[in-house]
């Protein structure tokens, strides 16, 4: 198992970008393959990936809002059950707890547009806030706001 590293990993700095999550992962820069959070509800959360999975995420230049995990319909994307605090919704709550730097990393369609999506670092941010209410299908979901770190 990896040491948690919260802050830059490496020489990778925002805007470099990786083909795929296996790429991302061997970087070290955001290690699960699937999983959307990278962390644990002890330490905190160490990265996120913003892949268009969740509804109730909005990306805004000056903000993110990032949904906590759970209680979606893989094959629709909408939520069907509300979410819990527990795993990686708690990692992030530990996060805006304690002040810890989250990476972020977002999948983003190539730039020629013909070829294949990549993952690009966005850089570190703060989770500035939290809250924990109806989101747009109506079930309870939890809502990370993050401001980058400048």
């Amino acid at each position: 198992m990896s040491v948690p590293v919260f802050g830059h990993v490496g020489s990778y700095r925002p805007g470099d970008t990786f083909r795929n999550r296996i790429e991302l992962s061997l970087s070290g820069v955001h290690r699960p393959r699937r999983a959307g959070v990278c962390g644990t509800q002890q330490l905190g959360a160490e990265s996120i990936v913003l892949a268009g999975q969740y509804e109730d995420d909005q990306v805004e230049e000056e903000e993110i809002r990032y949904a906590g995990n759970g209680g979606r319909d893989p094959k629709t994307g909408h939520q069907i059950t509300d979410q819990v605090a527990t795993g990686t919704n708690l990692a992030l709550l530990t996060s805006h707890e304690n002040g810890l730097p989250v990476r972020v990393l977002r999948k983003v369609s190539a730039l020629d547009g013909g070829g294949p999506d990549v993952y690009r670092y966005e850089g570190l941010y703060q989770i500035v806030a939290s809250s924990y209410g109806p989101g747009k299908s109506g079930f309870n979901v939890f809502v990370f706001r993050l401001r980058p770190i400048i």
